[in-house]
């Protein structure tokens, strides 16, 4: 039974038309040059769905859901499909573009266009694009080969060319077709077709006739013809199968061949005669539809009867061929003579008579298969499912017609079918804030700093520098001589790399502007073989990462430093400071995922890896697009789906979603291309991309700032509000702390403002939680907050008459403080040892100075214990070091000589905390450290003491003038740093202006810890007759006048440092002889405590005013916490 022509129906109007079928067969979808695109249901469809995409459309192509077409705009537009919704332009030519088709899997789309350029551009990433120079004419068409390795396109210029993909490079090319100067004057559309399944041969129309070329040795290998076309063939397509070859002509002739028989099995003739423009086969390979130059569409029905059972007959049966062809065509139109083209083609098949018998189960006598559709799909599709249903079938099949068909041809049916997911192919190394490498004017960085344009077009090759602040450097127009294709810039350089060619090898340019000599420029070469993949610019070094799997590190001046092995190929870098960031390919990912792993590395003082390669978090089905660092220096990415993720210091180095940029796009195809990110003000820093993923160079984009928003539950409610805020506060404000034991001077006054924020949204947490009388949630609050905060909520509860939770508060605010006094003497004990070699925390001083404080108020003779057993250790060192240093937080008086002048010194230097020369820098090596600890003054060290004290005094005492301000002054002294400072006063500004509601605070708390506290004692037994003096103390308080007598000008800071110096020089027996005096007077503490002071009152008087005023904030201990916070004021000031 021969095909059935339908008859034809009226879809565009009059000029070039486009047809294709969506995955399913279910749509037939066309385009015509009135604009718009036609999803038909089926042939008889009276109302097909319209979508426009443009003034006219010269190409479709679907798949996945995604309809791409080439409109008169100069685009190539993507929609959802069915429902017609625009989904971006996929991307722009400089005229209109002449054809577009998609890749097997549908992950790609090529495009030819006017301006004699093809463009291949990944569907998931449309800055993906790889340009196709070579054309000298408009591109006529364009076909993938089916393993996505070459491409086929045809030109006006009379050539089809082949080209390899990845390389952007053209394999060969055929002078085959007639030139012409435009699309609409060629003799032909050339549409090329490359064979689906097997990939073998590429089929390319010319004049009457269809060219078979082989792949890869691209030798000609046969020609397809009919002696009925008379006019040039316009398109070309193969089956789903790979096995027959359907051709439109000019004249509006059908033809469908058996390839491997060469036989022309189905011959149709338009109805009016019209040239054929479009051609497109159903999947299950039963129908053809096509299009005509007038908006017409028709349909060839019942194909898979014709051609399946017309070339297996040709193959499989010599005995009937006569009569099998006649009862195969007996049903053909009478205007066309079948019985000449056939009776040639039956005398070239050659059958085994032993193989008849394979035909029994599936032909007939008639020579008819019985399920012909069945037959068709089964042994040519290559089904999965039917694969699986009988594989031995199929086998017997390709053997019955093996002695015509060749061995490659049978092979495609025997592979394995693999059912599971698919590896996602892995993503290209890219530059951070760079637009795309195949764009001739790009942006190769944008970043904090400045701009780095790059021009690459007939004109010009040239490199733009252009920096946010002029003061840093003027704007800089650079010669690109070499082809520089990545690039960074930071305060210091611009870093520039090159690829290798086949003479040149890779090179890595660095411009050190800043540099105080005379040569600002340095070049290395790579080895050959070596590329530069990715690269990036720090304080004072530069990376970049190769091809061979290596990471290079430079000084900021061209020396080389160290080099490792990356475990991975790099896919991007970024570098803030003296941190580094890495991602590369940890592995191959499936379904779409991409495998990435991180490193982060610290370089400076002492160089660590903090981050060990871990995986890196994307969305679904997603790919990195941004990688870099906060202009506070947290780490943080961005991946395709818009998604904002920061690196949470406080959680073990996890990663913490802050933003998705997509909440904030209005349309599908809108993206956010982002160039900064800022902790404080939260801000990320973004330019809008309407319609595309990056912006172009000119105009010169606005940049927009987009808020962060953490992606709890319920946000909407006014409690999921607050929780957001004050989580993302806690979370963006982590960055004082990484600064602040990094050795960075911070904004004290923008944390202490932060903890303002945060103890405030706790409170107001807690006030909700009341009224919805959830009293488990409001003690699971006040657990995050800080003990004065906690003393407002027993005052809240009260007044709210909620007795029970006023009293767990209670329970908790002590609890919170003897958990301090627990932790503080094991910080002390961690934290000494270390301070040798490491930089200062932060939270040495305060640590050991409480943890001194209560260790001695509550076990003197351990205390004393663990002094000895110190002094033993360090023989090399004075023994009294460390023995002061335990006790110094406790004895301000003894410490008075020594730590006094801290307070009129100037700012400390942050790099000299780095270099102690004293072995323990919590005693009077304290000074020396304090310079790694920011502002760090004598006004502080009196407040950390008497803050502390009356903790100490906590299971010891109990004076209620002692305790009650204990919970408000302790949490809120976490490190020994002038925000501390500010903090206190701050929270407790208003405390002290109004007694009567601290009285109140103070009353609470107190009544509970005097229950649990031993007899009062006087605050002379407790805090200052339980330390005795080191060695060195007893020396420099004989020794202070000679120093001072020989070195006037020096500073108290210096006059210890001096002392220090001496005490080391005296021989071992007499340091030790002062030691034991040391240890023999401490009998007597009470008295030498009396005269200390005395010899400080009067020390102070000669060392200025300055060191009175603290020797005064000191005495004034026993004072209530307004006193020391007047002192405090009245020092700072």
């Amino acid at each position: 039974m021969p095909c059935e022509r339908k008859p034809m129906r009226y879809g565009h109007s009059e000029g070039h038309t486009d047809v294709c079928f969506d995955d399913t067969g279910k749509y037939i979808v066309t385009c015509g040059s009135d604009g718009d695109v036609r999803i038909w249901e089926s042939l008889d469809d009276d109302d097909p769905k319209s979508i426009n995409v443009g003034e006219k459309a010269y190409s479709l192509a679907l798949k996945n859901g995604k309809l791409v077409t080439a409109a008169s705009n100069n685009t190539v537009q993507i929609h959802t499909f069915p429902e017609g919704d625009p989904d971006g332009i996929l991307t722009r030519f400089t005229t209109n573009a002449t054809h577009v088709t998609y890749n097997s899997s549908g992950s790609r789309v090529a495009a030819g266009s006017s301006d004699f350029m093809v463009k291949v551009v990944e569907m998931s990433d449309s800055s993906q694009q790889k340009t196709l120079r070579g054309h000298s004419a408009p591109v006529l068409s364009v076909t993938f080969d089916p393993k996505d390795e070459f491409l086929a396109s045809a030109s006006c210029d009379g050539s089809v060319a082949v080209w390899k993909i990845e390389e952007q490079t053209q394999v060969t090319s055929w002078p085959l077709l007639q030139k012409s100067n435009d699309v609409i004057n060629a003799k032909s559309l050339c549409r090329l077709a490359w064979q689906p399944k097997a990939a073998k041969l590429l089929a390319v129309p010319v004049e009457t006739t269809v060219q078979l070329y082989q792949r890869d040795s691209w030798a000609h290998v046969s020609t397809l013809s009919d002696d009925l076309g008379t006019q040039a063939i316009n398109v070309v397509a193969w089956s789903p199968c790979g096995k027959f070859l359907a051709a439109g002509s000019i004249g509006g002739l059908l033809t469908v061949w058996d390839v491997e028989s060469k036989l022309c099995v189905e011959r149709q003739t338009h109805e009016k005669g019209y040239t054929v423009c479009g051609l497109a086969w159903h999947p299950s390979g039963g129908q053809i539809a096509y299009t005509d130059t007038e908006g017409c569409l028709g349909v060839l029905d019942g194909l898979s009867s014709s051609s399946s059972s017309s070339s297996t007959a040709a193959a499989k049966s010599t005995k009937q061929a006569p009569a099998s062809y006649d009862d195969l065509f007996d049903d053909d139109d009478d205007d066309r003579p079948m019985d000449e083209g056939i009776g040639e083609g039956t005398r070239s098949p050659a059958k085994n008579p032993g193989d008849e018998d394979d035909d029994d189960d599936l032909m007939p006598a008639t020579g008819r298969a019985r399920n012909r559709s069945a037959f068709l799909d089964d042994e040519n599709s290559l089904d999965t499912g039917s694969l699986k249903q009988g594989l031995d079938k199929f086998v017997d099949d390709d053997d019955a017609g093996s002695a015509i068909v060749p061995p490659a041809a049978v092979a495609a049916p025997l592979r394995p079918v693999y059912d599971g997911p698919m590896p996602t192919p892995p993503q290209k190394a890219f530059q951070p804030g760079s637009t795309p490498a195949h764009l001739m004017h790009r942006f190769m960085m944008w970043n904090s700093v400045g701009i780095v344009r790059g021009y690459n077009d007939d004109q010009d090759n040239a490199i733009d520098v252009e920096f946010h602040d002029t003061a840093v450097h003027h704007a800089m127009h650079l010669t690109n001589s070499l082809g520089h294709t990545v690039a960074d810039l930071s305060q210091e350089a611009v870093l520039l790399a090159c690829p290798g060619t086949d003479e040149l090898a890779s090179k890595l340019q660095c411009l050190h502007f800043s540099s105080w000599d005379t040569n600002k420029e340095w070049m290395v070469d790579l080895p050959k073989g070596e590329d530069v993949r990715a690269l990036c610019l720090g304080q004072g070094w530069a990376a970049a990462a190769t091809s061979a799997l290596m990471l290079r590190l430079f000084s900021i001046g061209g020396v080389q430093r160290e080099l490792f092995s990356l475990p991975g190929p790099v896919v991007c870098m970024a570098g803030h400071g003296e941190q580094l960031l890495i991602v590369y390919h940890r592995g191959t990912g499936f379904d779409g995922e991409q495998a990435l792993g991180v490193q982060l590395l610290q370089f400076g003082h002492k160089r660590r890896q903090v981050i060990h390669g871990e995986p890196l978090p994307l969305s679904r089905k997603s790919h990195l697009s941004w990688l870099g660092f906060t202009a506070e220096g947290t780490p943080c990415f961005i991946d395709s789906e818009g998604v904002v993720r920061l690196l949470n210091r406080s959680l073990g180095n996890m990663w913490t979603p802050v933003c998705n940029t997509r909440d904030n796009c209005k349309g599908k195809s809108d993206h956010y291309w982002v160039v900064g990110v800022h902790e404080n003000p939260q801000q990320l820093r973004c330019i809008p991309c309407k319609g595309s993923r990056y912006p172009p160079t000119l105009p010169r984009p606005a940049v927009a700032v987009l808020p962060f928003k953490l992606p709890l539950c319920q946000t909407t409610t006014e409690k999921g509000q607050m929780e957001e805020q004050y989580w993302r506060s806690v979370l963006l404000h982590n960055h004082y702390g990484f600064l602040s034991s990094s050795g960075y001077e911070i904004d004290e006054e923008g944390q202490s403002q932060a903890q303002k924020e945060q103890q405030e949204l706790l409170m107001k947490m807690f006030a909700l939680s009341c009224k919805l009388e959830r009293e488990f949630r409001c003690v699971e609050l006040a657990e995050l907050m800080t003990q004065n905060v906690v003393t407002l909520a027993i005052r809240y509860a009260s007044r709210s008459r909620r007795m029970a939770l006023a009293q767990r508060l209670s329970d908790l605010a002590l609890e919170k403080a003897n958990q301090l006094q627990g932790e503080e003497p094991q910080d002390e004990e961690e934290e000494e040892p270390l301070q040798y070699t490491r930089r200062n925390t932060g939270y040495d001083q305060s640590s050991s100075e409480m943890g001194a404080d209560r260790q001695h108020s509550s076990h003197r003779q351990a205390q004393e214990e663990e002094v000895d057993e110190e002094e033993g250790q360090d023989e090399h060192m004075d023994e009294g070091d460390v023995a002061e240093s335990k006790r110094q937080g406790l004895n301000p008086f003894a410490k008075g000589t020594a730590a006094s002048p801290e307070k009129p010194s100037p700012k400390p230097v942050s790099k000299e905390g780095r270099v102690n020369p004293f072995k323990v820098s919590s005693g009077l090596g304290r000074p020396g450290l304090a310079g790694g600890q920011h502002r760090v003054t004598n006004v502080l060290d009196s407040m950390m003491s008497s803050s502390r004290k009356p903790t100490a005094l906590l299971s010891s005492s109990g004076s209620t003038g002692k305790l009650n301000k204990t919970p408000v002054l302790k949490p809120l002294a976490p490190r020994p740093k002038t925000k501390t400072q500010s903090t206190l006063l701050h929270m407790n500004a208003p405390k002290a202006a109004n007694k009567k509601a601290a009285e109140e605070r103070e009353l609470a708390v107190c009544s509970l810890k005097q229950t649990e506290a031993p007899p009062p004692a006087s605050p002379a037994e407790n805090v200052e007759n339980k330390k005795p003096k080191t060695g060195f103390q007893l020396w420099l308080e004989e020794n202070r006048r000679i120093i001072l007598a020989d070195n006037p000008d020096l500073e108290e800071t210096d006059v210890i440092k001096e002392a220090m110096g001496r005490f080391r020089t005296l021989s071992a027996d007499d340091r030790l002889s002062w030691t034991e005096r040391a240890k023999g007077q401490s009998g007597d503490v009470a008295d030498m405590k009396k005269r200390k002071r005395g010899e400080e009152e009067s020390r102070g008087d000669e060392n200025g005013q300055s060191d009175a005023d603290e020797t005064s904030a000191k005495k004034k201990k026993p004072l209530d916490t307004s006193a020391k916070l007047s002192a405090f004021a009245f020092n700072k000031n």
